[in-house]
């Protein structure tokens, strides 16, 4: 099976007090209308950290800052492995705006569950509530 390496944001509204992150809903592809964390797959020669900022920047139009490593997910779709490193990010420079997803969405963490999340970003919720305020 494919392995395919991917990065995902977990943009938070405050690094050191998270009451709130962002969440995509995916507006294109096999996946389309689930929800994830925004990101993408790693190119040749790019680190995690830069591939993130590239793909932040791609998809929603703003800089952010890379904070820690949230956790690495892997997770086996029905074609190909997935492979995720997920981080806590911030915007830095501009707004965050929806270039290729249909919608997204600030969630507290009593509302985590409030969308439909694909498989593989489902299995990181646990360890962002617990890091929530």
């Amino acid at each position: 099976m494919k392995t395919v390496n991917v990065v995902a944001a977990i943009i938070c509204d405050n690094y050191d007090r998270k009451t709130k992150i962002f969440a995509t809903q995916r507006g294109y592809g096999d996946y389309k209308d689930g929800w994830e964390f925004p990101g993408g797959k790693i190119e040749e020669g790019e680190t995690p950290r830069q591939a993130l900022v590239r793909e932040i920047r791609e998809e929603l139009g703003a800089g952010i800052v890379v904070h820690d490593l949230v956790d690495v997910i892997d997770y086996d779709y029905e074609k190909f492995h997935l492979h995720m490193n997920c981080y806590w990010a911030t915007v830095e420079e501009g707004k965050l705006k929806l270039l290729e997803h249909e919608a997204a969405k600030w969630l507290k963490k009593d509302e985590l569950d409030s969308v439909d999340w694909l498989p593989a970003d489902l299995g990181i919720l646990p360890k962002l509530a617990a890091a929530m305020v």
